[in-house]
């Protein structure tokens, strides 16, 4: 907390317990006979007293982030295989590990996943790539041809982890045998924005050796 903002709040929680005194104190010098006036100020006394306790707590948990560990916290991890299928195509499959690190229990509606293919591309591909990459700002993953883009959507109470639990998915993808390597991109969106990130995404590049 910087010496400024200290300096602030200890100003209006001392201005709130001067007020609370100021009320003590004149509970205690009102006569007897002015009962009615003596109960209203023990009144606005405590309440005066509560506010402050309140807001104190309220500062504090803004602050310093008491309840950080109850924002939900993804994170995933990706095991990709393959296999030849054929004399002209490779099987790829993805299981995607998703771990809930945090305390609360997280649902996913709403993703998605690129399968991108890096090599082989041709240099005068490469090139026009990183033109487009360089003069479009908004493009933050490099704009790799796109093999497969699959929306995910998952029914209401379809995919819930439990906190401190994993979960995986398997996705499975069947790409032509000259593909050497790609880039493989899951995103899961948070179902519950305001608690925390719009969402988790991750992005593994696998280089499919061939046996054959």
């Amino acid at each position: 907390m910087s010496w400024h903002t200290f300096s602030r709040l200890a100003m209006v929680l001392g201005g709130i317990g001067a007020v609370s005194l100021g009320l003590m104190v004149l509970n205690e010098l009102l006569p007897e006979k002015l009962g009615r006036i003596k109960d209203l100020a023990a009144i606005g006394q405590a309440a005066i007293t509560m506010a402050a306790i309140i807001a104190g707590g309220i500062y504090a948990a803004a602050k310093f982030e008491l309840f950080r560990d109850f924002a939900p916290h993804l994170t995933i991890a990706h095991e990709v295989s393959h296999r030849t299928v054929g004399d002209s195509y490779v099987h790829i499959a993805v299981k995607a590990a998703l771990h809930n690190g945090s305390r609360v229990k997280m649902e996913f509606r709403k993703g998605f996943l690129l399968l991108q293919q890096v090599s082989p591309t041709s240099d005068p591909e490469v090139t026009r790539l990183f033109q487009q990459w360089r003069e479009n700002d908004r493009i933050s993953h490099f704009p790799w041809q796109t093999l497969y883009e699959n929306r995910l959507d998952w029914d209401k109470n379809a995919l819930i982890v439990e906190p401190g639990e994993d979960h995986h998915e398997l996705y499975q993808f069947i790409v032509a045998a000259e593909v050497e390597s790609v880039i493989v991109y899951t995103y899961y969106y948070n179902s519950q924005p305001t608690t925390g990130a719009e969402g988790w995404g991750l992005a593994t590049v696998y280089d499919v050796t061939r046996s054959r």
